[in-house]
């Protein structure tokens, strides 16, 4: 079904650059329970560091939900999903036996406009305590999912899917209301991942509130992946287990630590003294990698173009309220000499984003003529604001009519090349006259759900989404009191008309009519200014030389069973 969409090639925006010793070689297979003193080998261990630190292993259950550096790959490493998505984009089968597509059979288009997608468990996926994993693990996952309170970030698709049975054992059938192209990501670890029903039932069906608080989300968790938790010590590491029954073959390596160090300089240093063999996550800067690339020539680096910086606005009861008004934030984006940011933020690694899709997407050439591009025109963004009727004052600040003085507030969270940004972009508009506040927001300040949803002005975020992401703007995914304030579409966007563009989108199946749908959807998200591009920030993963057959890319660890290391 999405032959079309992962047939595409792979952009090279960034040349990988790797400087690496020369590996010796040394045995791939893992050491037998078996052998004896005199032939064991000494147990594999590899030392991975991410700069978040997690409240639980699963990503959609942490405080702050998957804003935490690392944590979707973690979860990647301690619980495997029916499919998940390779370097190039493709969806992998894991604990499914086949990912469903019209080819197969396993994917199809109903008589009346409704879809049927099959999946089939592969026989011997179990759960790390040895129970088999069944068709009723995932619909208890579905149904968890959609339980209005439970405070987590639900896929869009659901509003797609009719129904979701157990025909057999093993099997899972999903029928779908309508026509939508990411069917096939349904029980991928971003969309219904499984949870075991035997441990987690009967407690969620008496009390949803000790099902959210329960210690399986930390150091009981039992999960399906190829590595085992062994040990967690909160604020330091986690320690994993090579798990000897997974399904597609045993880890070859034997344990992994993963250490917490938010501190870039302190990460920097670790992998300088090779007491950490791999970055786990977002977060590494352009900045360190060149001052490592100078200082550890034992080293290898590999960079992905597939996140972006916005400054997204506060589209729901904003203040001041000329944030609300798109020609204001169209001057402000005016006003961003993003060329400049690109240059002293990211050392020249990366290029200026005119929409949310990366360059390494077939989609990003096929909408880029959609996009409206704001060029770096100070005077021009003077002559809008003014034309809103404000006017500068001897301190060169703009005030209104009244002589009420033009200031907003400026956030930032999570990744430091985002507090970098923010302080870059707060000066510019500042300079531009609109006096700007840069706040840099504490991690555990965004627990407060509510807090983060409704911040008064702009908030600069570090996404990766996907060409089909722009379902996670739709009205329905607006983090409201009516959600618990839970949801992706930060700018809080309410609009009838954008969601009706969503909604073709995600509806049309050929190839040219939907990267019409989807420019059109990009030409009015860049016209409005609803998410402020500002240029794409290299996701860059670093590890030791002493590593092998590690893919390398930061979003994804699908395949960490075939990770080994050198004699």
């Amino acid at each position: 079904m999405r032959t079309w969409r992962r047939s595409a090639v792979l952009f090279s925006a960034l040349a990988v650059f790797a400087i690496s010793c020369s590996p010796s070689s040394g045995s791939s297979s893992p050491s037998g329970s078996s052998a004896s003193p005199a032939t064991a080998q000494k147990p594999k261990r590899i030392v991975v560091a991410m700069m978040g630190q997690p409240s639980a292993f699963v990503s959609r259950m942490n405080a702050t939900s998957n804003t935490v550096p690392g944590v979707a790959n973690l979860e990647q490493l301690v619980n495997a999903a029916l499919a998940e998505q390779t370097r190039d984009r493709s969806l992998q089968p894991q604990l499914a036996e086949k990912v469903p597509s019209i080819e197969n059979g396993l994917w199809k288009l109903l008589p009346d406009g409704r879809m049927e997608t099959t999946w089939h468990i592969r026989n011997g996926a179990r759960w790390h305590d040895g129970t088999p994993l069944t068709s009723d693990d995932f619909l208890f996952s579905t149904m968890v999912d959609q339980h209005k309170d439970i405070p987590i970030i639900r896929p869009a698709g659901y509003a797609y899917v009719e129904k979701v049975e157990a025909t057999e054992p093993q099997t899972i059938v999903v029928t779908w209301n309508r026509p939508f192209i990411g069917a096939d990501s349904m029980f991928t670890n971003a969309f219904a991942p499984p949870m075991p029903k035997h441990i987690l039932g009967e407690v969620f069906a008496a009390d949803v509130s000790r099902f959210i608080a329960s210690p399986y989300w930390g150091q009981d968790f039992v999960g399906t992946g190829p590595f085992i938790v062994r040990e967690w010590q909160p604020g330091a590491y986690f320690r994993l287990a090579a798990n000897n029954a997974y399904v597609l073959g045993r880890p070859r390596i034997d344990e992994i630590e993963v250490r917490f160090i938010p501190d870039i300089d302190t990460l920097v240093t670790n992998l300088v003294a090779d007491s950490v063999d791999l970055t786990l996550g977002r977060g590494f800067t352009a900045e360190a990698a060149i001052q490592l690339r100078e200082n550890w020539p034992t080293g290898k680096m590999d960079v992905d173009l597939s996140s972006y910086i916005s400054a997204m606005p506060q589209l729901v009861n904003a203040s001041p309220q000329i944030v609300t008004n798109p020609e204001f934030r169209r001057a402000l984006l005016y006003g961003v000499d993003r060329q400049q940011l690109v240059d002293t933020l990211e050392g020249g690694m990366s290029t200026i984003a005119h929409t949310h899709i990366g360059p390494m997407y077939a989609e990003n050439k096929a909408v880029d003529s959609y996009a409206v591009k704001y060029d770096y025109d100070p005077r021009k963004a003077a002559q809008i604001i003014e034309a809103l009727g404000y006017r500068k004052g001897t301190d060169g600040a703009y005030r209104s009519a009244g002589g009420e003085r033009l200031a907003i507030e400026l956030r930032s969270h999570g990744a430091p090349i985002g507090e970098k940004t923010v302080l870059a972009v707060a000066a510019l508009w500042s300079t531009l006259g609109v006096s700007t506040d840069p706040v840099i927001v504490l991690e555990s300040q965004m627990r407060d759900r509510e807090w983060a949803a409704t911040f008064p002005g702009f908030s600069i975020l570090k996404q990766a989404d996907p060409p089909d992401a722009i379902t996670r703007f739709h009205s329905s995914q607006a983090p409201t009191a009516e959600n618990r304030f839970v949801g992706p579409n930060y700018t809080r966007y309410i609009n009838p008309e954008w969601d009706a563009m969503v909604e073709r989108f995600s509806l049309t199946i050929p190839w040219n009519e939907r990267m019409q749908a989807l420019g059109q959807a990009v030409h009015h998200l860049s016209e409005n200014a609803i998410i402020m591009t500002l240029f794409y920030d290299p996701d860059i993963t670093v590890m030791n030389g002493r590593l092998q057959n590690v893919g390398t890319w930061s979003s994804t660890v699908w395949d960490v069973p075939a990770w080994d290391v050198s004699s």
